[in-house]
């Protein structure tokens, strides 16, 4: 066995792994029914970490200029709470977040539809937890996606 091979397989992942043995396994949002690429398709990975980043952002400065009296710790702590609610009235009513919107993506059911708010809640507190944003599907969902039904595509 070429160790080479191994450790490339090790570093491209098993889904790479799995198609140099030939298995086929379709495209991204392939088993949702969504197109594989152009609007409606999965969002990319780097487009969801830019609108998160930019949502941050955003928070922060919310909570920095409105709410935390200009300390540090406060401003951490009240940027998760506008996080939450921006989250959940944003998703929950028009299905993306300012940076999502600004990146041309959308949060919808994977039935398609909007969410309904039991799942937008939970999609977002389960944002703020992290660790399930980070587990990923092979069609790069996040645990918080799957676990709410939900599906981030492209606009």
């Amino acid at each position: 066995m070429d160790n080479r091979q191994a450790i490339g397989s090790w570093l491209s992942g098993p889904r790479a792994a799995a198609e140099d043995m030939g298995v086929d396994l379709g495209y991204r949002g392939q088993g949702l029914g969504l197109p594989e690429s152009g609007p409606g398709s999965i969002a990319p990975i780097g487009r969801r970490v830019g609108a998160l980043l930019i949502d941050w952002a955003l928070c922060l400065l919310v909570s920095y200029a409105l709410l935390s009296g200009g300390t540090a710790q406060a401003t951490g702590n009240w940027a998760l709470v506008v996080f939450f609610a921006v989250s959940v009235v944003t998703v929950g009513t028009v299905g993306c977040t300012p940076g999502k919107l600004l990146l041309k993506l959308r949060v919808i059911s994977e039935r398609g539809g909007r969410l309904g708010l039991p799942r937008v809640v939970l999609r977002s507190v389960l944002l703020l937890i992290v660790i399930p944003a980070v587990v990923w599907d092979r069609d790069t969902r996040g645990l918080h996606d799957r676990l709410s039904g939900a599906v981030q595509i492209r606009i």
